[in-house]
């Protein structure tokens, strides 16, 4: 039994894998300078990567929920499955980039079935951190019908040693992006779970990545992209995987898709930063007009992007004690620029009419153009809506 292998990259997509890697550049740079905003960029960042993987496998979750997850407060809307997937998912992201801090670190067995573990410990039927017991097949819902099967269950732990030994070795995809797409591609057709094979693929894919150190491990996901593009996600599997394990099939459609991926997430990345550098000016410049503390910026950008604002993650935020953040909450309601919602400890805080029309003047829309076309053959379609 073999894995499938990488194809040779075509001089079109050496190209992109430049581009990407300028872009790259720019984004390590832009997030190795101080900025009063990187604290909650990294926090938007990787709330959005947990949303955009969890919505694939169906669990809806608003971002503020994500949020929630990633700074362990309780959830605004999701109900308990939801709740329980990001969590889980958020426990084995955090692992994760622990991980790839360590330079000595090398991918075993025992680690990808325990990030499984932290994944679905909260459904026991479903196996966390084991194998798969069998076969197994993959059914598309909406058609009533089997999409894919698995390799035979007695080649399973061969094949995952031979993912393990290909990732810790680097040496049959030398671009860091197809090394860790092709980790993607052969831990998802190996299918060696019972489920959560999607989410255990895409989180692999993040590790080998930030294993990298090319960009700030918060910063190298693409799930929130993946998210937005299911679809288009499922059709490159079925067509690389053929609807069973065929590891002779050509990954080339799966390595296209993917460095689209890296270009338009790293062209999000950068948009995000940019907006949110204005409307962090832009708060500072109201805060100074009003003679308001500094530390009340960080509602304000939260609220200016859409955001729902909490006692709990303001005081976290600016450091603060409950009772400081209580006050500072209802002088921003006072001043006008903050709304109550709700009483007591479940109280929110969202942007005043006033803010949305100050968001209004300073928001610019996300495009990304396909890097594997000419500006005259087109361009993506728009992917970035508010919330930010």
């Amino acid at each position: 039994m073999a894995i499938f292998i990488p194809p040779d990259l075509s001089p079109s997509e050496l190209i992109v894998c430049d581009r990407i890697q300028e872009l790259r550049k720019q984004l390590k740079f832009a997030t190795a300078t101080p900025r009063r905003w990187s604290g909650l960029m990294r926090r938007l960042t990787l709330a959005r990567n947990i949303r955009g993987s969890n919505s694939i496998e169906g669990y809806k979750a608003t971002v503020d929920d994500s949020i929630a997850a990633v700074e362990g407060d309780e959830p605004m809307h999701a109900e308990p499955e939801t709740w329980m997937a990001l969590t889980g998912y958020r426990n084995a992201m955090t692992y994760v980039l622990q991980l790839a801090r360590d330079p000595n670190f090398r991918l075993h067995e025992g680690y990808v079935r325990s990030l499984h573990y932290m994944m679905l410990a909260h459904d026991l039927e479903k196996n966390p951190g084991n194998w798969r017991p069998g076969s197994i097949h993959v059914r598309d819902e909406q058609k009533n019908e089997a999409v894919y099967e698995g390799p035979d269950r007695e080649f399973l732990e061969v094949l995952i040693q031979e993912l393990i030994a290909d990732i810790n070795s680097g040496v049959s995809a030398p671009p860091d992006i197809v090394q860790a797409s092709m980790a993607h591609l052969n831990l998802v057709m190996i299918h060696p779970f019972s489920d959560g094979n999607g989410r255990m693929a895409r989180c692999l894919q993040t590790l080998v990545l930030a294993r990298h150190g090319i960009l700030e491990p918060e910063f190298c996901s693409v799930e929130e992209h993946l998210g937005k593009v299911q679809q288009e996600y499922y059709d490159v599997l079925a067509e690389v995987g053929g609807g069973s394990w065929h590891p002779e099939n050509s990954a080339r459609p799966w390595i296209r898709f993917m460095l689209r991926a890296h270009y338009v997430q790293g062209l999000r990345l950068a948009w995000r930063m940019n907006l949110l550098d204005k409307f962090w000016t832009a708060m500072e410049r109201e805060a100074t007009q009003r003679k308001l503390p500094e530390r009340m910026i960080y509602p304000l950008v939260d609220a200016a992007i859409d955001l729902k604002v909490r006692n709990a993650s303001y005081r976290r935020t600016a450091g603060i004690s409950e009772n400081l953040a209580s006050r500072d909450l209802k002088a921003l309601v006072k001043e006008g620029l903050l709304i109550a919602i709700g009483e007591n400890r479940g109280r929110i805080y969202e942007a005043s009419p006033w803010l949305v029309e100050m968001r209004g003047t300073l928001w610019e829309p996300f495009k990304a153009a396909d890097p594997f076309k000419t500006p005259e053959q087109g361009e993506l379609p728009l992917l970035g809506i508010m919330p930010v």
